[in-house]
């Protein structure tokens, strides 16, 4: 290593983030930006630890000690290289990732982990700053047309290695602007757009072919597109919500998440946004704990609420690394996000039980306290029992359901094509991301359920190389952690 001592010598440290107060006055990213000396010392702290628990924290495999070495040594072209090795979009990556990496960490043991997410994101940003990424069309093409059903990362990922490959791919959106989840269920806050279009542009360089406002399984069915096209991937992602079925459901003012969030990006995008959902001046519950839930609480204390309460079902977890799951495993334990330092109420252990309302629309919440207890047959998961005498009230005007997703939708091309599920309800595939029906690929969320946006580009990643395979009875793209490097 660079300075085998670094992680004796550099505590761990982040970029400062803009105060919340100031913050919360726009949907501008949130860290200020810190210098090259800094990112280089924590690089440093990257230890020579023999076996990088890292690369298996890391669904891409990214080969981390590689280049963390190179920025302690100043190498920032040839870190860059690397990174693009094993990610096409380290820029996302470094931004929206929980980085399981880093719970891997083997510095994290007993000590705070190195910063693995924070030099992704230096690594892709000066290697766009220095005009390093560059279009990297294929030198030949092959004839075969692919075609990719949604533009989320993993189908991103997808269309550019098999692009470069040398197919000719289409991506079908049935939005208005590319990027999926990134364009329309990301706050700005967390990723400003102009970081999905600048990336957007070197894919639109190399060939890949974008086709949006249409929406395969009713304005081009499968049968055509199977005849159109010699493979198609279905990036779909898992966009069916878990509802909250309870008395009182059917009141005006409890939306989805993903009927919320996306009219506020539209909004900044500079679109004519009809009326929605919308928290000013609102009382808003936001009931669900996760990622979803708290890009919901920055947005509502950004849009003006008066309050913001959210509800978490299961219990408070502890602070620090609990014993189970042990190292190098990915942790429950409490994440507190940008958006929950900037306000509200956290609340766990507790179950909404009814929506009380007047004239059709909602006004307060039924909640009860809830805790773990023993199954009935002393088998399985701890089930979730009421505690007695805890009901409360909690006026609300706006409940957003931040529950989760329950897979892909089924009404439409999955169904057109008549693809076998499995029993959580995704696409059902085999080793190879193959389909029940021959020449149909899924990738992403759409066949492993609600996940990571770093599982979704490995997903649309492996996807590439077995489509790649099956078209040319060969494939020169990379397999997982083993990236032929690009040419940053």
């Amino acid at each position: 290593m660079g300075k085998p001592t670094g992680f004796m010598e550099y505590p761990r440290e982040l970029p400062p983030k803009r105060p919340p107060d100031a913050r919360v006055r726009d949907f501008r990213e949130i860290p200020v930006p810190w210098t090259e000396a800094q990112s280089r010392r924590q690089a440093a702290r990257c230890m020579d630890c023999g076996v990088p628990f890292c690369h298996a924290g890391c669904p891409l495999g990214n080969v981390i000690p590689e280049w963390n070495d190179l920025v302690w040594r100043g190498e920032w072209r040839e870190a860059a290289r690397r990174l693009h090795a094993t990610n096409n979009f380290p820029e996302f990556t470094g931004r929206l990732c929980p980085a399981p990496c880093e719970e891997a960490c083997v510095l994290g043991i007993n000590e705070p982990p190195v910063t693995i997410e924070q030099l992704e994101h230096d690594i892709a940003e000066r290697a766009f700053s220095e005009g390093w990424v560059r279009p990297e069309p294929p030198a030949r093409r092959t004839g075969r047309r692919v075609a990719i059903v949604g533009s989320g990362p993993a189908g991103l990922a997808c269309a550019q290695q098999l692009n470069r490959a040398g197919h000719e791919v289409t991506v079908f959106e049935r939005a208005d602007r590319i990027g999926g989840l990134l364009r329309y269920g990301i706050p700005d806050f967390k990723l400003e757009k102009w970081v999905l279009d600048r990336r957007l542009a070197q894919l639109h360089a190399e060939g890949v072919r974008f086709q949006t406002t249409v929406d395969v399984g009713r304005d081009l069915g499968g049968d055509e597109l199977r005849r159109s096209f010699d493979a198609i991937v279905l990036a779909i992602g898992a966009t069916r919500p878990r509802d909250l079925a309870i008395p009182g459901r059917d009141l005006a003012g409890i939306h989805f998440a993903m009927e919320y969030l996306p009219r506020q990006n539209r909004e900044i995008a500079g679109d004519r946004v009809p009326e929605g959902p919308h928290a000013h001046g609102r009382r808003v519950i936001v009931i669900g704990g996760g990622d979803t839930g708290s890009d919901c609480i920055g947005t509502a204390i950004r849009q003006g609420a008066i309050s913001v309460i959210n509800f978490e079902l299961l219990p408070r977890p502890p602070s620090s690394r609990p014993a189970h799951p042990p190292w190098p495993f990915y942790p429950m334990r409490l994440r507190t996000s940008t958006s929950h330092e900037e306000g509200g109420e956290r609340h766990f252990a507790i179950s909404a039980v009814e929506f009380l309302g007047a004239n059709g629309h909602l006004n307060a919440v039924r909640t009860v306290d809830v805790r773990l207890a023993p199954p009935a047959d002393g088998s399985g998961a701890p089930a979730l029992e009421p505690v007695p005498g805890t009901e409360r009230v909690w006026p609300a005007d706006l409940v957003i359901l931040a529950l989760g997703f329950l897979g892909p939708e089924t009404d439409g091309i999955v169904g057109q094509l008549g693809l076998e599920l499995d029993r959580r309800g995704c696409i059902r595939t085999n080793e190879h991301y193959a389909t029940s029906v021959p020449g149909v690929y899924a990738a992403g969320d759409g066949r492993r359920g609600q996940s990571l946006i770093v599982w979704a580009i490995s997903d649309g990643r492996e996807c590439a190389r077995a489509v790649d395979l099956h078209l040319t009875g060969s494939t020169r793209l990379p397999t997982k952690g083993n990236g032929d490097l690009p040419r940053v």
